[in-house]
């Protein structure tokens, strides 16, 4: 059992400009579970049973404004691990392999570098190689396992929240609990469906945080047993909203928010001295998280990151918290964020697609809360607000969280409100140039651009001036407000291919008569950029059933980049039955090539995956009965 030894004077000096450089740097433990909004006892949740945090609660401090940037795991992860927008690094889709800048240093790299012994147990999942980036990172890992005299920096992640184990309702999660919830007396929100089964699932998801709350207490008798505890500053939080419809991959609070509880010992209060209560209404976001540990610790943060400490002294209230949501496995989307304390305002890029998409993830065969959907679906049993899942989605929303909770009424509109919904805009075109927002490119296209150029996409997207972006963002934006085809016609023939694309784009999302832009279309089916091919070549499929676009489609799922094929696997999902000339090539050409282990059924875990379940749900679109999948 090991006891913090006092280290040599570089580690004791953790001033930050307080004259207190006579004591030990503090421990810092992060214990952070999967998939759950704030529903701690501590929170007012009078239907969680959560003792231990509430207890370890009373002595510290609850945030009641913790978000994370993105609703879905990876790119949450990549923010809280690198105090980077995961959207500047290329970060931002589920899942994928970044090249990252090679002087890029993570979380622990810099507390290394400082005296920290560094542990992480176990997920990683940051969207780019982890390799020699911990002094250990395994199912093992443990500051117990580190040598005398160091500080360390720990990380458990609880796996027993995540979406997997909700909607699985399996006995076997729950065994180490005596009471379980009641579905009866569960309150649901209004875009969930009010079902004997919904209500099961909601109930077994508060079930799964009480076993949580148990692994919370062990971790906290362990670090008292090892006569730690008043030496280790405490983070107890989630990496997104809960893992069901409406809240994870949903680019709203509900998504966003999450649960933080933060315990400071005494003898480091003068750390955090600008908290100055029990409950913070202060609001703080994932990639404010590594910059705040760096300087409890006492080093310097890099430059490259994005965030700023949000402890001690000299810190600035957050004015404004920014999301983005990407794609997720094969469900490609383009949306940003921003919350002002009050006003949640988003900007969806790709309107035309509804969140509820043609997509295995979203089927009727994933089991648990997806599933009891689509069977009252079928039923024409659904509320509004979950009908509205399957719709398109709205070009711009504004919420008043103040006065609806449930984000329920989207305000756009209010002409009270132009004026702060203008300002709202432009903080996310502003923050989008401001940190090179990668996601105007698409992925197959920002994949292509960084290697041929032999860059990270970090770097890659900063040899593009403010004013190249600024021409993608201009085109990005009118998609979902285009008038005329026509309009498009100078963005369908700009020399920047990602430019080209984002035309594409507000052609897709235009629901009137395109045939003036069909000459430019057919052009563009033969484009020098494979990503502007194939989005090309999937409008006139879907409009026309066009027989040289689906040549191309097929071409371009025989390509050498994975991202590039992923592309248009995405593309070919959302044909429909039109799809059906192209099932020969893809079962016995495509996806032998993609097939493996993972699932019983793809060859990784990354873009091989999501070429595979575009192209199975493209087979499933066309008649063919694959059986269960995963």
């Amino acid at each position: 059992m090991k006891k913090l030894l006092i280290v040599p004077v570089a580690l004791g000096i953790i001033s930050c400009g307080n004259n207190r450089n006579d004591i030990d740097p503090p421990n810092i433990l992060w214990i952070t579970h999967e998939d759950l909004s704030p529903i701690y006892g501590c929170y007012g949740d009078e239907y969680a049973t959560t003792p231990n945090i509430d207890h370890f609660a009373e002595s510290g401090y609850r945030f009641t404004n913790a978000f994370s940037n993105a609703p879905i795991c990876a790119p949450a992860r990549s923010t809280l691990i690198t105090g980077i927008y995961a959207t500047s690094l290329g970060t931002q889709h589920l899942r994928s392999e970044i090249p990252v800048p090679p002087d890029m240093k993570i979380l622990p790299e810099i507390l290394r570098e400082v005296g920290y012994y560094t542990t992480n147990n176990v997920k990683t999942d940051y969207n780019f190689d982890h390799t020699n980036r911990w002094d250990e990172s395994s199912s093992e890992a443990h500051w117990r396992n580190g040598p005398e005299g160091k500080p360390f920096f720990s990380v458990f992640n609880f796996m027993i929240t995540h979406e997997g184990p909700i909607n699985a309702m399996r006995s076997s999660d729950t065994e180490s609990l005596d009471e379980f919830h009641d579905p009866a007396v569960a309150e649901l929100p209004p875009y969930l469906p009010d079902s004997k089964r919904m209500r099961e699932i909601w109930a077994h998801m508060y079930d799964l945080l009480a076993v949580f709350d148990q692994g919370v207490g062990d971790l906290l008798d362990q670090l008292k047993e090892d006569g730690l505890y008043e030496n280790t500053i405490i983070f107890v939080f989630s990496d997104h909203g809960h893992g069901l419809p409406g809240h994870k991959r949903w680019l709203n609070n509900a998504g966003l928010q999450v649960p933080f509880v933060l315990h400071v010992p005494d003898r480091y209060k003068h750390l955090a001295e600008n908290l100055t209560g029990p409950v913070i209404d202060q609001m703080v976001g994932f990639v404010d998280f590594a910059p705040t540990v760096i300087t409890l610790a006492g080093a310097e943060v890099p430059e490259m990151m994005e965030g700023r400490s949000f402890l001690g002294r000299n810190t600035e209230p957050k004015e404004y918290i920014y999301g983005y949501r990407d794609r997720a496995d094969d469900c490609y989307e383009v949306s940003r964020s921003v919350f002002d304390g009050r006003y949640l305002y988003v900007r969806h890029f790709m309107p035309q697609l509804p969140y509820f998409q043609n997509a295995i993830i979203f089927g009727p065969n994933k089991e648990g809360s997806y599933e009891e959907i689509h069977r009252l679906r079928e039923l024409g049993m659904l509320p509004a607000g979950t009908r509205r899942m399957f719709e398109k989605k709205p070009v711009e929303e504004l919420f008043d969280l103040e006065n609806d909770r449930w984000e329920q009424n989207n305000i756009i509109d209010s002409q009270e409100l132009g004026g702060l919904v203008e300002e709202l805009r432009d903080k996310v075109s502003s923050w989008m140039l401001d940190y090179h927002d990668t996601g105007l490119f698409s992925e197959g296209e920002m994949m292509t651009r960084a290697y041929e150029k032999g860059l990270s996409v970090y770097e890659m997207a900063r040899e593009y001036s403010r004013n190249d972006l600024s021409g993608i963002l201009a085109a990005a934006q009118i998609v979902g407000k285009t008038v005329e085809p026509l309009e498009l016609k100078p963005f369908l023939e700009a020399e920047d291919s990602a430019v080209r694309f984002w035309a594409l784009v507000a052609l897709d999302a235009f629901e009137g008569d395109i045939a003036a832009a069909d000459p430019l279309l057919r052009k563009l089916i033969r484009d020098t950029s494979p990503d502007v091919a194939v989005k090309a070549a999937e409008i006139k499929v879907k409009r026309n059933g066009d027989s040289e676009a689906l040549d191309v489609l097929r071409e371009i799922l025989m390509h050498d980049s994975e991202p590039v094929v992923l592309q248009a696997a995405i593309s070919v999902r959302q044909l429909g039955m039109s799809a059906e000339p192209l099932l020969s090539v893809i079962e016995n050409e495509i996806m032998p090539k993609y097939s493996g282990n993972v699932w019983g059924r793809y060859k990784t875990w990354s873009y091989p995956m999501f070429i595979g379940m575009a192209l199975d749900q493209t087979m499933i679109n066309c008649g063919t009965d694959l059986g269960p999948i995963p």
